[in-house]
């Protein structure tokens, strides 16, 4: 479901086959996994991209699958977002720079996804940025808010990405500060993605260090990723949740 290669000191995550990218259980786990390896084969300055094949970057949550659940207690919802939570937990403590190279949709939960690394890149010929909670009567998460609060500056632009459902392009994300830089096709997203990670590599910073000052940083986000009202998740298990990011 996942790849992970390595071109020098950047390496390039990317979400294989032709599918939306449904965030469910195997597909996050899958991308964890890579991230701990990529963790683990660091060296002191390296730096991520996170790409996808296909339309999509990432179509949001697997609500097809979250919500056929048979248990009443909602387990799969449970279970989808303390994954995802634990996954943008990892990426924030990741220790080196992340770029995100959307090359189709993020919607929902995708683009949370993308927004969760310190870089958002984008083609211009082909998909768009889309909190889409309110188009499918959905609640959205408070910390889903939290990360869209740290990540865009303008209250006004907050009210068209969450309380309009705004499908953001690239030039606008542009315009919007919500996207770094926008490009012709994917290959060239991606392309600029890996000169941008090796412009970074070469600063030589200490990625530990790099890692406690993003964890500076978005500290509104890591107090609330604990629960999820939306699923009923109180947070009860977070003491489980933390070893499970200390060992990777």
């Amino acid at each position: 479901m996942c790849t992970l290669e390595r071109r020098g000191d950047v390496f390039i995550l990317t979400i294989t086959g032709g599918d939306e990218h449904r965030l469910n259980p195997e597909l996050i786990d899958s991308i964890r996994v890579a991230l701990a390896r990529a963790k683990s084969e660091s060296t002191r300055s390296t730096a991520l991209i996170t790409t996808a094949q296909g339309k999509f970057f990432s179509n949001g949550y697997d609500l097809s699958w979250a919500l056929s659940d048979p248990d009443p207690a909602r387990l799969r919802s449970k279970t989808m977002s303390k994954k995802l939570r634990l996954l943008v937990e990892e990426l924030i403590s990741l220790p080196m720079p992340t770029i995100a190279a959307v090359t189709g949709h993020a919607s929902a939960a995708g683009f949370i996804l993308a927004l969760s690394h310190d870089y958002l890149l984008m083609r211009k010929d082909r998909g768009y940025l889309y909190m889409s909670e309110l188009d499918i009567n959905y609640d959205i998460p408070r910390w889903f808010v939290q990360v869209v609060k740290n990540k865009i500056g303008s209250p006004k632009i907050w009210r068209s990405v969450v309380l309009t459902a705004a499908k953001i392009t690239a030039a606008v994300g542009v315009d919007w500060g919500i996207v770094d830089s926008a490009h012709g096709s994917a290959e060239e997203t991606v392309d600029a993605a890996v000169k941008l990670g090796m412009d970074l590599v070469r600063r030589k910073w200490d990625g530990k260090v790099y890692a406690a000052n993003r964890r500076a940083v978005l500290a509104d986000v890591l107090a609330v990723l604990g629960s999820d009202e939306t699923v009923g998740d109180s947070g009860e298990d977070d003491a489980s949740q933390s070893k499970v990011v200390s060992r990777l």
